[in-house]
């Protein structure tokens, strides 16, 4: 076998299709492309789906703040969900306790951390508390703070 022996095997290659060269050549005229409409003339229109409503019109809008494709009223996409407790909620605890998210979920205070723990300042506070959460209300860290207490922010 010599270099100038090889070729393809037999039925592996297919001639290209001539087209717009004539009517003999069996694809004239319109060479192959049928009779008028947007894939006879070149490309159709981006994201056209033959009349069948478009995947881009089929998706629900976004939803969001004012100037990001939602409308006013709308919640934030990326909003924060803290656990809500109020001072209230921590009288249930002895004097010098540490108060942490962790001890607030095992005393049923919250169920779910979420995206962190805040305290309000709702409620009188007659103990002294030290409190590890992720953000205080203003009156629910001066209320702390007033009782000799501390609030830490984590």
């Amino acid at each position: 076998m010599k270099l100038d022996d090889l070729k393809p095997a037999e039925g592996s290659t297919h001639r290209r299709k001539q087209i717009g060269r004539g009517p003999g050549s069996g694809h004239g005229k319109t060479s192959g492309r049928g009779h008028k409409g947007d894939k006879s003339r070149g490309s159709s229109k981006l994201g056209f789906e033959g009349g069948q409503t478009p995947f881009h019109r089929r998706q629900p809008k976004q939803r969001g703040e004012p100037g990001q494709g939602g409308r006013v009223g709308h919640k934030p996409i990326r909003r924060k969900e803290f656990a809500l407790v109020n001072l209230r909620d921590l009288e249930r605890f002895d004097a010098g306790t540490v108060v942490t998210p962790e001890t607030l979920l095992a005393a049923r205070v919250i169920n779910d951390v979420r995206d962190g723990v805040k305290i309000l300042g709702d409620g009188a506070l007659s103990k002294q508390l030290t409190v590890h959460a992720h953000h205080f209300s203003k009156s629910a860290q001066e209320k702390i703070a007033a009782l000799g207490g501390t609030a830490e922010q984590l």
